[in-house]
This record gives structure tokens, C-alpha cells and sequence, in this order.
């Protein structure tokens, strides 16, 4: 086995890349998962570039300054994650013999001391309102558009979920007004359950959808025309990006962009909210492709806050 110090960093990548689709979710890690790790380990051997170091004499103290580093440049959250991914790297070098020793074994990620349900982003009613009617009613852009939004306020719909609809995952006949098949994260498969309201807007969009005639099995397609050949143009898949970028430019349009305020919002947004109104933790955590209620209980915790607020029973008294 070659030792780290005498790989390079394209080397080193590959075989970490080797190694996440043989060990990481027993061979069944995700393209995103195996991209998100990727990522961050190409970012931690820049950062020991910059530094004058390699992976392989890099130590303890060395990754807590990158730790710091990290801390200084996302939030918490953040930087906790590209740690993960980091201590996975290291891990995987120990365990390949790369390493005599492994640098991060006693590597803790940063803790953010916000409560869990603070760090929720979510938006109040009206704004999500003005949010699904910004985009033009008649444009076929604005209508395929109207549908993803509705799809990810009213049925709280991931990124990567919205991307990966296929036009079989779609079932008008199922149900009370049709079906979604969602593949979510862990590469697992749920169930959406439309309403007479997401149906409508999905099913315009389609019917645009059809004119445009994609090769392309997705039901959100891009409708943009490129002379570029080796840029993806009308009729395909549209891409994460994409969506990102569309959700971000009609959340500027309406004043609603912030820090933290993008499309994960939108499916905060729909928690919150969806719980207000029926309060069943069990029927939202499905909903969402939740693993456990735990998780789901955060927007409980956001109704509460805003429900029991003391400052409003006060209004009366001090006027």
C-alpha cells in the first residue's frame, strides 16, 4: 500500500471516492452524499495547502486550527458537517494503512448552543402567499415554477426530492386527487398525497410540459434555450442549481431573502405550519420522510413559541 505522503491530492480524492462507494451506507451511498464528502475533503486539503502542510503531517492541533478556521467561515452547522466529512477521510486513510495513526480519532465537532428550534427558518403566512403568486400565471416558466414552489410549501418537498420527480412517480388516479412518489434522502421511497390545489398547478405545468417535448423523463424540465452544446438546454432535467436559483430570485423579488432563507425554508415553512393547523406529529413525520418523530418534533416546538407567547397577552394591559 503507498503511503499518504506519497499521494497527490487528485490521487488521494480517488481513493477516498473508491473507498465512500465500497464502505459508506454499505455501498449504498448516494451520488450527493459521495459529492457533499468529496467536497469537503477537497476544501480540507486546500486549506492544508495554504498552510504548508499534507494530510499525512497533519496532527491533532492541526486539524483543530482547521476546526477554528471553519467555525470562522459557516455557521456551525455547517462547519460541523464539512467536519464529518473530514474525520471520515481520516478514518478511511488509518484504515487503508495510509496512516501509522489517525489524526481526527479525538476530533469533536464545534457545538452550537442555539436551541434546535431557533435555528428553524421559517416564513409567516403572507409572505409564502405573495412567495406562490410571484411567479407569472400565463408564462410557461411561471407555471412550471408555481408548481415546484407549491410543491415545497405545501407538501414540504427537499431540493434533490423536486429534482428527482420522474413523470411514473406521478399518479392521478391514486388517492383522492393523485399521488407523488418521492425519493428522499437515504434513498428512500414515501408517498405524497396531493390536494385539489397542488393537483391543479401540477397538471397545468404538465400540460405546458408536453409542448416542450422533452426527451427527458423528468416532470421539471428547463426551459432554457442554449447554443452552448455542452450545456444541458430546453427539455432536460432541470438541476439542483437550477431550483435553488429559481427559489432564491422569486424570495429577492418579494424582499424575502435573508441569511439562512432559501429553499430549505420553504420546507421549514410547510412543518410549521402543517402542525399548526392539525397538530399530528405522526401523519407530518411520514410526510416529510422523517426516520423518526424526533426529528419532526422541532416544528412543535415552533408552534408552541409562537402560540403560548407571553408578550401578546400583555397588548390589553399596557396598550
Amino acid at each position: 500500500m503507498v503511503p499518504l505522503r506519497q499521494l497527490s491530492n487528485e490521487e488521494i480524492l480517488a481513493r477516498f471516492v473508491a473507498w465512500m462507494r465500497l464502505d459508506v451506507a454499505d455501498g449504498q451511498a448516494s451520488e450527493a452524499t459521495i459529492r457533499g464528502y468529496f467536497g469537503d475533503v477537497r476544501q480540507h486539503l486546500g486549506w492544508l495547502d495554504e498552510v504548508g502542510l499534507t494530510p499525512a503531517q497533519a496532527g491533532e492541533e492541526d486539524l483543530k486550527g482547521y476546526r477554528a478556521w471553519l467555525v470562522g467561515e459557516y455557521a456551525t452547522s455547517t462547519a460541523g458537517r464539512k467536519l464529518v466529512s473530514v474525520r471520515r477521510f481520516y478514518e478511511m486513510a488509518y484504515a487503508r494503512g495510509l496512516l501509522a495513526e489517525n489524526p481526527a480519532a479525538g476530533l469533536r465537532a464545534p457545538k452550537d448552543r442555539t436551541a434546535r428550534h431557533e435555528r428553524v427558518k421559517w416564513l409567516p403566512v403572507p409572505v409564502l402567499v405573495r412567495l406562490l403568486e410571484s411567479p407569472h400565471p400565463e408564462k410557461p416558466k411561471g407555471i412550471r415554477d408555481r408548481a415546484i414552489l407549491r410543491l415545497m410549501v405545501h407538501h414540504g418537498l427537499r431540493v434533490v426530492e423536486v429534482q428527482r420527480l420522474s413523470l411514473e412517480d406521478v399518479d392521478f388516479e391514486a388517492g383522492d386527487e393523485g399521488t407523488l412518489r418521492v425519493f428522499g434522502k437515504r434513498d428512500k421511497w414515501r408517498t405524497i398525497y396531493l390536494t385539489p390545489r397542488t393537483r391543479y398547478v401540477l397538471e397545468r405545468w404538465l400540460a405546458v410540459r408536453d409542448l416542450v417535448k422533452p426527451n427527458d423523463p423528468a416532470v421539471f424540465v428547463s426551459l432554457h434555450w442554449s447554443r452552448d452544446p455542452d450545456r444541458a438546454g430546453a427539455g432536460t432535467r432541470m438541476s439542483r442549481r437550477g431550483i435553488r436559483g429559481m427559489v432564491d430570485g422569486y424570495l429577492e423579488a418579494i424582499g424575502a431573502k435573508r441569511p439562512g432563507v432559501s429553499c430549505h425554508a420553504l420546507r421549514h415553512s410547510h412543518g410549521t405550519w402543517a402542525y399548526a393547523q392539525q397538530k399530528d406529529i405522526i401523519a407530518l413525520a411520514r410526510e416529510m420522510g422523517h426516520a423518526s418523530t424526533t426529528t419532526t418534533e422541532v416544528y412543535a416546538d415552533v408552534v408552541s413559541m409562537i402560540e403560548a407567547n407571553p408578550a401578546k397577552y400583555l397588548d390589553e394591559l399596557f396598550g
